[in-house]
């Protein structure tokens, strides 16, 4: 019954969600041509590319959540999600339907990802199951987000479609960053959480509730989070904050890691886009705190429909990040340091891993 669980009915599933995903995927890839992204002669309206890198080997580490990487492109402000040709025609009227993002009055944003995910045990020289420790893993996924917002909220709704198993590719990509560098292969990716197609939807708001001298000098704001997952890959809650303080701190919605529905750094109207003006470059740090409650998280709890390697997983995880930005015209860089919280019960004590975002406003 596994081997028809692990080998037929997931792999099934997996075309149709592989096909789903090539159709983001070529949206993704044509978002330069995207109407109402060239920017209006008397008041520039503009679209960002961000690339995001995370990994544990800046504090000597290869473990746990050790690798993760997005690239994301963010449209323009635009009046109706239908301004963007490249949806399709009949996604419209389910745009219409999704909650909290069709509000009247709001300027919004479309963004499309790509990114991958990994996962291993501490001990990566081990060829056999570590049984207390967590699976490999990886998660290759592609997603379309919708932004809704005004000067001081927030609304995103993500779907993310994806893989995990071997055909995530998690495996390949490793040890080819191993070998490029001269590290020691990892020797235990035949134990890896078995192939099944993922699918989620995200929600998050974000508020400002504290701002001063925003985009003109000495300045900081707070903002706060809340929001939600349901989906096979993660199930949970979370609520958290961030506070940044500096020079000419951007009208947008704050710095982020790679966690889902969190491409939302586009300037909140075009007036605070950096493109003009005095506030041409920035400096300002940053800290953010946020805990979730889960109820699945497929890296620790293992396949859905298929027997595999789980841990038992604590049900509330914090993270907490340091970080800082510089902003320069049309670029801006993120570093920031990022201390979680155990994931499960015999983790032998927290992460750490760095945060790298380059992002190029056009």
């Amino acid at each position: 019954m596994d081997k028809i669980l692990s080998h037929g009915v997931v792999p099934m599933n997996a075309r149709c969600l592989r096909f789903l995903g090539w159709i983001i995927l070529i949206l993704f890839l044509n978002v330069p041509m995207i109407q109402g992204a060239t920017p209006d002669p008397e008041r520039e309206n503009p679209g960002t590319f961000s690339l995001y890198f995370e990994n544990d080997l800046f504090f000597n580490r290869d473990q746990h959540y050790t690798n993760g990487v997005k690239f994301t492109w963010i449209s323009p402000d635009l009046t109706s999600y239908a301004e963007n040709k490249k949806l399709p025609h009949w996604s419209h009227r389910y745009i219409r339907m999704l909650p909290f993002i069709n509000e009247p009055e709001l300027k919004r944003n479309v963004a499309f990802s790509i990114g991958q995910a990994m996962y291993t045990p501490a001990d990566t020289k081990r060829e056999d199951l570590i049984e207390n420790d967590r699976p490999y893993a990886g998660w290759t996924y592609a997603a379309a987000a919708f932004h809704s917002k005004d000067e001081r909220r927030l609304d995103s709704l993500e779907i993310q479609v994806g893989l995990v198993g071997p055909q995530s590719y998690a495996q390949f990509t490793q040890k080819a960053i191993h070998d490029l560098r001269g590290f020691e292969s990892p020797q235990g990716w035949d134990n890896q959480l078995k192939n099944e197609p993922g699918l989620n939807f995200i929600y998050a708001r974000k508020w400002r509730v504290f701002d001063t001298g925003m985009g003109k000098g000495l300045g900081g704001d707070v903002l706060t989070l809340m929001g939600g997952a349901v989906g096979n890959i993660y199930t949970y809650a979370n609520a958290g904050m961030e506070a940044r303080f500096g020079w000419n701190v951007p009208v947008d919605f704050g710095e982020s890691q790679i966690q889902p529905a969190s491409s939302s750094n586009a300037p909140v109207t075009a007036d605070y886009s950096h493109l003009s003006g005095l506030e041409k470059y920035s400096l300002f740090f940053f800290t953010t705190a946020n805990g979730r409650a889960v109820l699945r998280d497929i890296f620790l709890d293992g396949n859905t429909l298929a027997r595999s390697h789980s841990v038992d997983k604590e049900f509330f995880v914090g993270n907490v990040a340091f970080g800082i930005v510089m902003i320069f015209y049309r670029m801006k860089i993120s570093i920031a340091e990022v201390i979680r919280t155990r994931e499960f019960h015999d983790q032998q004590g927290e992460q750490k891993f760095a945060s790298i975002t380059l992002s190029f406003t056009y």
